[in-house]
Protein backbone atom coordinates (compact mmCIF):
# COMPACT_ATOMS: atom_id res chain seq x y z
CA UNK A 1 0.00 0.00 0.00
CA UNK A 2 1.19 3.45 -0.75
CA UNK A 3 2.11 5.49 2.27
CA UNK A 4 -0.26 8.13 3.48
CA UNK A 5 0.58 11.64 2.32
CA UNK A 6 2.20 13.81 4.94
CA UNK A 7 -0.03 16.39 6.57
CA UNK A 8 0.79 19.84 5.41
CA UNK A 9 0.80 22.68 7.85
CA UNK A 10 -2.66 24.15 8.00
CA UNK A 11 -3.07 27.79 6.96
CA UNK A 12 -4.95 28.36 10.22
CA UNK A 13 -1.85 27.45 12.25
CA UNK A 14 0.36 29.83 10.28
CA UNK A 15 -2.21 32.60 10.62
CA UNK A 16 -2.35 31.97 14.35
CA UNK A 17 1.43 32.27 14.71
CA UNK A 18 1.48 35.43 12.60
CA UNK A 19 -1.31 36.88 14.75
CA UNK A 20 0.62 36.04 17.95
CA UNK A 21 3.80 37.67 16.65
CA UNK A 22 1.98 40.83 15.59
CA UNK A 23 0.13 40.95 18.91
CA UNK A 24 3.35 40.71 20.92
CA UNK A 25 5.03 43.37 18.80
CA UNK A 26 2.09 45.77 19.08
CA UNK A 27 1.77 45.18 22.84
CA UNK A 28 5.50 45.75 23.31
CA UNK A 29 5.35 49.03 21.37
CA UNK A 30 2.26 50.19 23.31
CA UNK A 31 3.85 49.20 26.64
CA UNK A 32 7.00 51.13 25.77
CA UNK A 33 4.96 54.20 24.80
CA UNK A 34 3.06 53.99 28.10
CA UNK A 35 6.28 53.63 30.10
CA UNK A 36 8.13 56.34 28.15
CA UNK A 37 6.73 59.33 30.11
CA UNK A 38 7.68 57.75 33.43
CA UNK A 39 11.16 56.90 32.11
CA UNK A 40 11.53 60.55 31.07
CA UNK A 41 10.48 61.63 34.55
CA UNK A 42 13.08 59.38 36.19
CA UNK A 43 15.78 60.47 33.74
CA UNK A 44 14.95 64.16 34.22
CA UNK A 45 15.05 63.83 37.99
CA UNK A 46 18.69 62.72 37.72
CA UNK A 47 19.63 65.42 35.20
CA UNK A 48 21.24 68.79 35.72
CA UNK A 49 19.24 71.98 35.54
CA UNK A 50 21.43 73.44 32.76
CA UNK A 51 21.08 70.31 30.61
CA UNK A 52 17.29 70.44 30.80
CA UNK A 53 17.19 74.16 30.03
CA UNK A 54 19.55 73.81 27.05
CA UNK A 55 18.55 70.45 25.55
CA UNK A 56 15.17 69.60 27.07
CA UNK A 57 14.16 66.27 28.57
CA UNK A 58 15.97 63.18 27.37
CA UNK A 59 15.55 59.46 27.89
CA UNK A 60 19.05 59.24 29.37
CA UNK A 61 20.62 62.11 31.33
CA UNK A 62 23.72 63.67 29.79
CA UNK A 63 25.30 63.88 33.21
CA UNK A 64 23.87 62.21 36.29
CA UNK A 65 23.13 64.64 39.11
CA UNK A 66 21.57 64.09 42.53
CA UNK A 67 21.04 67.78 43.26
CA UNK A 68 17.25 67.54 43.06
CA UNK A 69 17.06 64.65 45.52
CA UNK A 70 19.60 66.31 47.83
CA UNK A 71 17.38 69.39 48.02
CA UNK A 72 14.27 67.27 48.61
CA UNK A 73 15.94 65.31 51.39
CA UNK A 74 17.62 68.27 53.06
CA UNK A 75 15.14 67.95 55.91
CA UNK A 76 14.42 64.19 55.93
CA UNK A 77 12.40 64.25 59.15
CA UNK A 78 9.81 66.61 57.60
CA UNK A 79 9.56 64.48 54.46
CA UNK A 80 9.13 61.31 56.51
CA UNK A 81 6.50 63.05 58.65
CA UNK A 82 4.62 64.06 55.49
CA UNK A 83 4.83 60.46 54.28
CA UNK A 84 3.46 59.28 57.62
CA UNK A 85 0.52 61.71 57.47
CA UNK A 86 -0.31 60.66 53.91
CA UNK A 87 -0.10 56.95 54.73
CA UNK A 88 -2.31 57.39 57.80
CA UNK A 89 -4.86 59.47 55.90
CA UNK A 90 -4.86 57.05 52.95
CA UNK A 91 -5.28 53.91 55.06
CA UNK A 92 -7.90 55.42 57.38
CA UNK A 93 -9.85 57.13 54.60
CA UNK A 94 -9.81 54.04 52.38
CA UNK A 95 -11.00 51.77 55.21
CA UNK A 96 -13.88 53.98 56.34
CA UNK A 97 -14.68 55.06 52.78
CA UNK A 98 -15.08 51.45 51.66
CA UNK A 99 -17.05 50.59 54.77
CA UNK A 100 -19.58 53.43 54.53
CA UNK A 101 -19.82 53.25 50.74
CA UNK A 102 -20.44 49.51 50.72
CA UNK A 103 -23.06 49.74 53.49
CA UNK A 104 -24.90 52.52 51.67
CA UNK A 105 -24.67 50.56 48.41
CA UNK A 106 -26.13 47.48 50.13
CA UNK A 107 -29.10 49.49 51.42
CA UNK A 108 -30.01 51.11 48.10
CA UNK A 109 -29.44 47.83 46.23
CA UNK A 110 -31.78 45.92 48.54
CA UNK A 111 -35.19 45.24 46.99
CA UNK A 112 -36.73 45.21 50.46
CA UNK A 113 -35.95 48.91 50.88
CA UNK A 114 -39.04 50.73 49.65
CA UNK A 115 -37.42 54.10 48.94
CA UNK A 116 -34.22 52.85 47.29
CA UNK A 117 -34.87 54.74 44.04
CA UNK A 118 -35.55 58.02 45.83
CA UNK A 119 -32.40 57.70 47.95
CA UNK A 120 -30.35 56.76 44.88
CA UNK A 121 -31.61 59.88 43.12
CA UNK A 122 -30.66 61.97 46.15
CA UNK A 123 -27.09 60.69 45.99
CA UNK A 124 -26.96 61.21 42.23
CA UNK A 125 -28.37 64.74 42.53
CA UNK A 126 -25.67 65.77 45.00
CA UNK A 127 -22.99 64.63 42.54
CA UNK A 128 -24.32 67.08 39.92
CA UNK A 129 -25.18 70.14 42.00
CA UNK A 130 -23.27 71.53 44.98
CA UNK A 131 -23.49 74.53 47.24
CA UNK A 132 -20.24 76.08 46.01
CA UNK A 133 -16.77 76.48 47.45
CA UNK A 134 -17.47 79.34 49.86
CA UNK A 135 -20.44 77.69 51.66
CA UNK A 136 -18.49 74.42 51.72
CA UNK A 137 -15.47 76.08 53.32
CA UNK A 138 -17.54 78.08 55.85
CA UNK A 139 -19.56 75.01 56.84
CA UNK A 140 -16.46 72.85 57.34
CA UNK A 141 -14.47 75.44 59.30
CA UNK A 142 -17.12 77.33 61.29
CA UNK A 143 -19.54 74.54 62.14
CA UNK A 144 -17.51 71.32 61.82
CA UNK A 145 -14.21 72.91 63.00
CA UNK A 146 -12.07 71.15 60.41
CA UNK A 147 -9.42 73.87 60.45
CA UNK A 148 -5.91 72.52 61.21
CA UNK A 149 -7.25 69.04 61.85
CA UNK A 150 -6.53 65.64 60.29
CA UNK A 151 -10.27 65.10 59.90
CA UNK A 152 -10.17 67.83 57.24
CA UNK A 153 -8.00 65.53 55.12
CA UNK A 154 -10.29 62.50 55.53
CA UNK A 155 -13.95 63.43 55.87
CA UNK A 156 -14.53 65.80 52.89
CA UNK A 157 -13.76 63.07 50.31
CA UNK A 158 -14.79 60.07 52.37
CA UNK A 159 -17.76 59.04 50.18
CA UNK A 160 -17.80 59.35 46.40
CA UNK A 161 -21.18 58.94 44.70
CA UNK A 162 -19.64 57.36 41.60
CA UNK A 163 -18.07 54.57 43.65
CA UNK A 164 -21.32 54.16 45.57
CA UNK A 165 -23.25 53.55 42.33
CA UNK A 166 -20.55 51.15 41.08
CA UNK A 167 -20.82 49.02 44.23
CA UNK A 168 -24.60 49.19 44.01
CA UNK A 169 -24.41 47.67 40.52
CA UNK A 170 -22.18 44.88 41.82
CA UNK A 171 -24.58 44.04 44.63
CA UNK A 172 -27.64 44.09 42.40
CA UNK A 173 -26.07 41.28 40.33
CA UNK A 174 -26.05 38.93 43.34
CA UNK A 175 -28.89 36.37 42.94
CA UNK A 176 -31.95 37.01 45.09
CA UNK A 177 -31.97 33.35 46.12
CA UNK A 178 -28.87 33.91 48.27
CA UNK A 179 -30.62 36.68 50.19
CA UNK A 180 -33.77 34.60 50.59
CA UNK A 181 -31.97 31.49 51.82
CA UNK A 182 -29.96 33.58 54.30
CA UNK A 183 -33.15 35.15 55.68
CA UNK A 184 -34.78 31.71 55.97
CA UNK A 185 -31.81 30.67 58.10
CA UNK A 186 -32.46 33.64 60.39
CA UNK A 187 -29.72 35.98 59.15
CA UNK A 188 -30.25 39.71 59.61
CA UNK A 189 -29.25 42.48 57.25
CA UNK A 190 -25.82 43.04 58.77
CA UNK A 191 -25.05 39.30 58.69
CA UNK A 192 -26.10 39.14 55.02
CA UNK A 193 -24.03 42.22 54.26
CA UNK A 194 -20.92 40.91 56.04
CA UNK A 195 -21.09 37.17 55.33
CA UNK A 196 -22.58 37.11 51.81
CA UNK A 197 -22.38 40.46 50.04
CA UNK A 198 -18.85 41.47 51.03
CA UNK A 199 -17.14 38.22 49.92
CA UNK A 200 -19.06 38.18 46.61
CA UNK A 201 -18.10 41.78 45.80
CA UNK A 202 -14.41 41.38 46.70
CA UNK A 203 -13.17 42.37 43.23
CA UNK A 204 -15.43 45.42 43.17
CA UNK A 205 -14.27 46.45 46.64
CA UNK A 206 -10.63 46.11 45.55
CA UNK A 207 -11.25 48.26 42.48
CA UNK A 208 -13.13 50.96 44.36
CA UNK A 209 -10.62 50.79 47.20
CA UNK A 210 -7.78 51.45 44.77
CA UNK A 211 -9.58 54.50 43.42
CA UNK A 212 -10.28 55.82 46.92
CA UNK A 213 -6.67 55.25 47.98
CA UNK A 214 -5.38 57.12 44.91
CA UNK A 215 -7.71 60.02 45.68
CA UNK A 216 -6.39 60.29 49.23
CA UNK A 217 -2.76 59.79 48.21
CA UNK A 218 -2.87 62.53 45.56
CA UNK A 219 -5.01 64.99 47.52
CA UNK A 220 -3.42 68.33 48.31
CA UNK A 221 -6.41 70.63 47.78
CA UNK A 222 -8.00 70.04 51.19
CA UNK A 223 -4.65 70.61 52.89
CA UNK A 224 -4.35 73.93 51.05
CA UNK A 225 -7.84 74.93 52.24
CA UNK A 226 -7.73 73.84 55.86
CA UNK A 227 -4.05 73.81 56.89
CA UNK A 228 -1.94 76.88 57.63
CA UNK A 229 1.72 77.44 58.50
CA UNK A 230 1.06 76.70 62.15
CA UNK A 231 0.18 73.07 61.36
CA UNK A 232 3.11 72.12 59.16
CA UNK A 233 3.39 68.80 61.01
CA UNK A 234 0.00 67.83 59.51
CA UNK A 235 0.95 68.53 55.90
CA UNK A 236 0.39 65.51 53.63
CA UNK A 237 3.07 64.51 51.15
CA UNK A 238 1.62 66.19 48.07
CA UNK A 239 1.10 69.55 49.76
CA UNK A 240 4.52 69.36 51.43
CA UNK A 241 6.21 68.75 48.06
CA UNK A 242 4.16 71.52 46.47
CA UNK A 243 5.43 73.94 49.13
CA UNK A 244 9.02 72.93 48.41
CA UNK A 245 8.50 73.52 44.69
CA UNK A 246 6.88 76.90 45.33
CA UNK A 247 9.81 77.96 47.48
CA UNK A 248 12.28 76.75 44.82
CA UNK A 249 10.52 78.83 42.19
CA UNK A 250 10.61 81.84 44.51
CA UNK A 251 14.35 81.25 44.97
CA UNK A 252 14.79 81.16 41.20
CA UNK A 253 12.94 84.45 40.83
CA UNK A 254 14.99 86.06 43.61
CA UNK A 255 18.21 84.74 42.09
CA UNK A 256 17.33 86.17 38.69
CA UNK A 257 16.65 89.59 40.21
CA UNK A 258 19.91 89.59 42.16
CA UNK A 259 22.11 88.40 39.29
CA UNK A 260 22.80 84.93 40.72
CA UNK A 261 22.68 82.15 38.08
CA UNK A 262 19.28 80.51 38.21
CA UNK A 263 20.83 77.16 37.30
CA UNK A 264 22.12 76.90 40.87
CA UNK A 265 18.57 76.02 41.97
CA UNK A 266 17.50 72.73 40.30
CA UNK A 267 13.81 73.57 40.03
CA UNK A 268 13.16 71.56 36.85
CA UNK A 269 14.79 68.32 38.03
CA UNK A 270 13.17 68.82 41.42
CA UNK A 271 9.69 68.80 39.87
CA UNK A 272 10.43 65.39 38.40
CA UNK A 273 12.09 64.12 41.60
CA UNK A 274 8.94 65.13 43.48
CA UNK A 275 6.89 63.08 41.02
CA UNK A 276 9.10 60.03 41.60
CA UNK A 277 8.91 60.41 45.38
CA UNK A 278 5.13 60.87 45.33
CA UNK A 279 4.21 58.13 42.84
CA UNK A 280 6.80 55.51 43.75
CA UNK A 281 4.79 53.71 46.50
CA UNK A 282 1.64 53.60 44.37
CA UNK A 283 3.56 52.19 41.39
CA UNK A 284 5.01 49.48 43.62
CA UNK A 285 1.61 48.69 45.18
CA UNK A 286 -0.36 48.45 41.93
CA UNK A 287 1.01 45.04 40.73
CA UNK A 288 -0.32 43.37 43.89
CA UNK A 289 -3.83 44.75 43.22
CA UNK A 290 -3.81 44.35 39.44
CA UNK A 291 -5.66 41.02 39.37
CA UNK A 292 -8.49 42.46 41.48
CA UNK A 293 -8.53 45.64 39.40
CA UNK A 294 -8.80 43.78 36.07
CA UNK A 295 -11.46 41.45 37.43
CA UNK A 296 -13.41 44.35 38.89
CA UNK A 297 -13.37 46.26 35.60
CA UNK A 298 -14.37 43.29 33.43
CA UNK A 299 -16.86 41.59 35.74
CA UNK A 300 -20.32 41.48 34.28
CA UNK A 301 -19.04 41.68 30.70
CA UNK A 302 -19.76 37.93 30.28
CA UNK A 303 -23.00 36.59 31.65
CA UNK A 304 -23.09 32.89 32.58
Amino acid sequence: MAGKPKNKKSPAGADRRLFDVLSYVILFVLSFLCALPFLLVISGSFSQQTDILMHGYRLFPEKVSLDAYKMLFKIPEELLRAYGVTIFVTVTGTFFGLWFTSMAAYVIASKDFRYRYQVSFFFYFTSIFGGGLVPWYVFNTKYLHFHNNLIALILPILVNVTYLLILKSYMMNIPDSLYESARLDGAGDFTIYWRIVMPLTKSGLATVGLFIALAYWNDWYNAMLYMDEGSRNLYPLQYFLNNILTKAQAMNAAAARSGIPASDVPSEPMKLAMTVVATGPIVLLYPFLQKFFVKGVTIGAVKG
